[in-house]
């Protein structure tokens, strides 16, 4: 079966193009496209429009496909009027709309309906944010962001449950809609649309949309995240880090831990698939990173090269640490949060890069020791996906700092989960997830790290 998986990232878009059997999966990239988020009177917004434009053009190079599914971030939505229509472009995550927002509300009772760790970017606290506007007043439907991008292929509105688990609205273990959550946000639940399921299908391309008419629409796994889990070639007492722009850290459980510790501990309970539970914690990222590099126009194979012979540990900063979080000089924020904590403050690139990878290190093997005491679980290995597997470096300072081989790969982890729930939907692929973990094994190239004593 030749399959199609639309996979957003923060920073671009891309269009894989995967043909699938029972004991092959090739994939290539038929299209990639940037994501470049726009600021109007002070808001930052979401281009949605030039995504659909680069999906479509994605579709279009990929060619007749039995399939096609769509995975993206999570938390953040478009709002449609009675009609049908959009109700302007949708705010970034990154927007400081809801600044200091979550600070009204008890943390661990949203924690505890929710599952859900309280961020200021919690889709919850977004529509709090919202509320008086007259867009959300003029609202009869929310869509989240893959949602959205289904329902403009094929006017059918849907709303995918691993998404749907990361708003903070729907109860713990993601069976139905938390009355105190959408009370706490002031909306009802007829806001949104039907919960759906990976592998339910989503309608089929509508001839309006100009390529693809009569596609099947499948749903997937349409959190990125949720995605890239389904796909970690991992099996046994395993964590995951799904590294890219923000790297999520956890272990896999068959229900949520809601626990006063684990809400202390800054952890999260997202729905995953087939009812597993993703209990994680969020850590910054390789944003750090990206965000410096924007102000030091300097090529990353010299900044890797440099710091890998930097001194080790000789600065540190929290990088789950919300202060991160926001935009903007990004190598003077850390520099302050060094010289505040009475460390040495990075003074050239390199130092500032060395900073960051040692830190996000230290930050992987504090999430795992923390998910290993707060779920009972042990964990053996570390897999290591998505785009940050591509630095060896980050690699190999996380197996020294977690004291246990990482396994990196597969780099497209989050479009490959995104096929594998096509392909199972369609037939071709094993019926659970050991048997698409499986698969990914058998095909995909792996690479292991061994801790340094």
């Amino acid at each position: 079966m030749r399959i199609a998986a639309v996979d957003l990232g923060a920073s671009s878009g891309r269009v894989i193009v995967a043909d699938v059997s029972r004991d092959a999966l090739t994939f290539s990239e038929a299209a990639r496209f940037a994501n470049d988020p726009v600021r109007v009177n002070g808001t930052l917004h979401w281009d949605i429009l030039a995504l659909y434009r680069g999906m479509l053009a994605g579709l279009a190079a990929a060619g007749p496909v039995d399939s096609l599914g769509i995975d993206s971030w999570a938390v953040d939505y478009g709002l449609l009027d009675a009609d049908g229509a959009l109700l302007g472009n949708p705010v970034h995550y990154r927007d400081a709309r809801t600044d200091g927002v979550g600070a009204r509300f008890d943390g661990y009772s949203v924690f505890s309906a929710s599952g859900i760790a309280p961020q200021p970017f919690n889709t919850v606290f977004q529509l709090v944010a919202a509320q008086g506007s007259a867009q959300l007043a003029s609202a009869r439907s929310l869509l989240l962001i893959p949602d959205l991008l289904s329902y403009f292929l094929t006017g059918v509105a849907g709303t995918e449950v691993t998404n749907a688990s990361t708003t903070g609205l729907l109860s713990a273990g993601g069976g139905s809609w938390s009355s105190s959550m959408l009370s706490l946000a002031g909306v009802a639940p007829s806001l949104f649309p039907p919960l759906r399921s990976p592998g339910d299908a989503a309608g089929v391309v509508l001839p309006s949309a100009g390529v693809a008419a009569g596609t099947p629409v499948t749903v997937v796994a349409s959190h990125d995240t949720a995605s890239a889990v389904a796909g970690v070639p991992g099996a046994g007492n395993f964590a995951y880090i799904s590294c890219g722009t923000w790297s999520l850290v956890g272990v896999e459980l068959p229900s949520p831990v809601v626990s006063p510790d684990a809400f202390a501990a800054g952890f999260t309970n997202e729905i995953g698939v087939d009812g597993t539970v993703r209990f994680l914690r969020n850590v910054m990222g390789l944003w750090l990173l990206q965000e410096c590099m924007r102000e030091w126009d300097l090529p990353l194979s010299a900044l890797l090269a440099g710091a890998a012979s930097a001194p080790a540990g000789r600065s540190v900063i929290d990088a789950t640490d919300p202060v991160f979080l926001p935009p903007g000089d990004m190598a003077g924020r850390i520099a302050s949060a060094c010289a505040a904590a009475g460390q040495p403050v990075p003074a050239t690139p390199v130092e500032t890069t060395r900073c960051i990878l040692d830190s996000l290190a230290l930050a992987y093997r504090r999430a795992i020791d923390d998910a290993e005491r707060l779920a009972g679980v042990r964990v053996d290995v570390v897999h290591m996906v998505g785009g940050g597997v591509q630095n060896s470096l980050l690699c190999q300072l996380t197996a020294d700092a977690c004291g246990r081989p990482v396994l990196a790969g597969p780099v497209e982890a989050g479009a490959l989960g995104n096929v594998l729930i096509q392909a199972r939907a369609l037939g071709v692929a094993g019926p659970d997830l050991a048997a698409l973990r499986e698969l990914v094994r058998l095909t995909q190239p792996i690479v292991r790290y061994e801790p340094r004593v």
